[in-house]
């Protein structure tokens, strides 16, 4: 799951050539808004075949809710990119990930959770995708939340399953390399 999504840029600096008395042209300047103009939640999955489905999450995220998302949201994907039975889900370490209702719920639907220490650095491959999809979406501007939700879905949906496959390809030498460096900054 993306904590947040704000409607309007990456929240980076741009720089811009510009001709001389033309600073502030409406193509040399990026619109603000006051109080960043809102944001939405998303909750998306992948695997190396492609990209699974992505909910934008309405109030705040509980347990219960975590469990409705992954029914409503994990299984199908699972389903719609043919994965079979032999795949390992991986989520983050936050409470309602972890709760015993949680771990209940994915064994009940015979989920295999990727066991994660709780301490450990935050190189899941999705954090990759989720920056993928914060330049693409940056770059077509959304006016609104809608537009905003109706973009990040958009462009969700063109994120190709070779990019996504690369992700997976490369998680192992994700994990040797952290684990070479000795838990220290990895080029990753």
């Amino acid at each position: 799951m993306r904590p947040k999504w704000s409607s309007f840029g990456i929240n980076s600096t741009r720089r811009v050539w510009r001709r001389r008395n033309a600073a502030y042209g409406p193509k040399n300047t990026i619109p603000t808004v006051k109080h960043g103009g809102g944001n939405i939640m998303l909750w998306g999955c992948f695997s190396a075949k492609g990209t699974g489905q992505l909910h934008r999450i309405k109030g705040t995220m509980n347990g219960a809710m975590y469990r409705q998302t992954l029914g409503e949201n994990l299984l199908p994907s699972a389903r719609a990119l043919k994965m079979g039975r032999g795949w390992v889900f991986q989520h983050e370490y936050d409470p309602k990930h972890t709760a015993k209702a949680t771990k209940e719920w994915l064994k009940k639907k015979h989920n295999k959770v990727l066991e994660w220490p709780s301490l450990s650095p935050d190189f899941n491959p999705i954090e990759n995708l989720w920056r993928e999809l914060k330049v693409r979406v940056a770059k077509r501007q959304p006016r609104n939340l809608n537009d905003l939700e109706k973009i990040c879905k958009e462009e969700w949906d063109k994120i190709t399953p070779e990019m996504c496959a690369n992700l997976v390809a490369n998680y192992k030498k994700r994990l040797t390399s952290v684990i070479a460096n000795e838990g220290f900054a990895t080029k990753y």
